[in-house]
């Protein structure tokens, strides 16, 4: 029973803070900030939106911009 719990509470972590496991893999510039917004606002669905969509942010498209 233990295991499943970990596991459980493992998914549930992982999800939440997966906006920030992609900036994180990407190599962004602002890490630090999309871990923040995703600590802070992740919770709510548009803090975690937002961080996600930042995190997602191709590089190439800002700089043509």
């Amino acid at each position: 029973m233990d295991f499943f719990i970990f596991c459980y509470i493992w998914v549930v972590i992982s999800i939440y803070f997966f906006p920030t496991l992609i900036s994180l893999n990407r190599g962004c510039k602002n890490k630090l900030g999309i871990f923040v917004l995703n600590l802070f606002l992740g919770y709510t669905l548009l803090g975690w939106v937002g961080a996600l969509i930042w995190a997602c942010i191709d590089k190439k498209q800002l700089k043509e911009v």
